[in-house]
């Protein structure tokens, strides 16, 4: 009986939830990695084990966000996850949030169709690199490092969402045939699980990770989307193997973990990022914290 209960329970959550993000504890493991593997040049307080679980608490946020009977923080939220990127056609993607809604109302796209990840992820970089600027002027003050964290959690579920190849298409669960319906419906719940069904370690994704500044942001942002949308034939070609998952294959375990590593890699390349611009950064004369 409890059994039944907690596969009913189960398939609520499945039906009711949005399941287009890894899941939650997928978040939280891939976070841990990515503040393991930051350089000793970020802040003591960033890279503490206080400070990686406080980040890695706070990148469950975007998806609690979703939250039903929160109808604008659902509606503001819910695009900021994915970036169709077929639907802006041979179109380079645009340089900021507005160019880019310009640029759907020329192509008559409702742009949350499309998603907005990539502007999630520049925007939340950019406002943890203010945070930082906040920290040098004002380092022993915790409020500024809690804010700090908050940012981070942000940052690092939507740098993560983007290591998901399906996050960056059309075909997001299932492939979409010409009369509307799909193959492989549900795929992306599989996809989304698997960092967690196969239980890997914080510590091991952490492990020879090359961790640099991407240098210009927008352009590391555009050139990451593109990978990663390349990536979408090879989750489907895994498909059969996605319905195993509990007993998973070597290749699905490879692709599983090489996604994983990736954004663990670019998530803690982003914070260092965020870290490097914060040193330029002049704050207004009448901040006073």
């Amino acid at each position: 009986m409890k059994r039944i209960l907690q596969v009913l329970v189960l398939s609520v959550f499945v039906l009711s939830s949005p399941a287009f993000a890894w899941w939650g504890g997928g978040h939280d493991i891939l976070t841990q990695a990515s503040i393991k593997a930051l350089p000793d040049e970020l802040p003591e307080f960033f890279r503490s084990a206080s400070g990686e679980s406080m980040i890695a608490h706070c990148a469950y946020d975007p998806d609690v966000s979703k939250n039903r009977d929160m109808a604008h923080a659902r509606a503001a939220e819910y695009g900021e996850h994915y970036f169709d990127l077929e639907l802006i056609k041979d179109n380079p993607v645009p340089a900021n949030r507005d160019a880019f809604i310009k640029l759907c109302a020329e192509l008559n796209l409702d742009p949350r169709k499309v998603g907005y990840l990539p502007y999630a992820v520049a925007e939340w970089t950019e406002r943890l690199a203010i945070a930082f600027a906040e920290y040098r002027k004002w380092p022993d003050n915790p409020i500024i490092q809690y804010k700090c964290y908050v940012y981070a959690g942000f940052l690092g579920h939507y740098a993560q969402d983007m290591c998901q190849p399906l996050h960056l298409t059309v075909h997001f669960d299932g492939i979409v045939q010409k009369d509307g319906s799909k193959l492989h419906s549900g795929i992306h719940e599989k996809v989304d699980s698997s960092i967690e069904v196969l239980k890997l370690d914080p510590s091991e994704l952490a492990m020879g990770q090359k961790v640099e500044m991407v240098g210009e942001l927008f352009p590391a942002i555009v050139k990451q989307l593109k990978e990663g949308f390349n990536l979408v034939d090879n989750i489907y070609e895994l498909v059969e193997q996605y319905e195993a998952l509990k007993k998973p294959s070597t290749e699905l375990i490879d692709f599983t973990n090489d996604r994983s590593r990736e954004g663990v890699r670019w998530t803690a390349s982003l914070y260092l990022t965020a870290w490097k611009m914060s040193e330029n950064i002049k704050l207004p004369g009448w901040l006073e914290r």
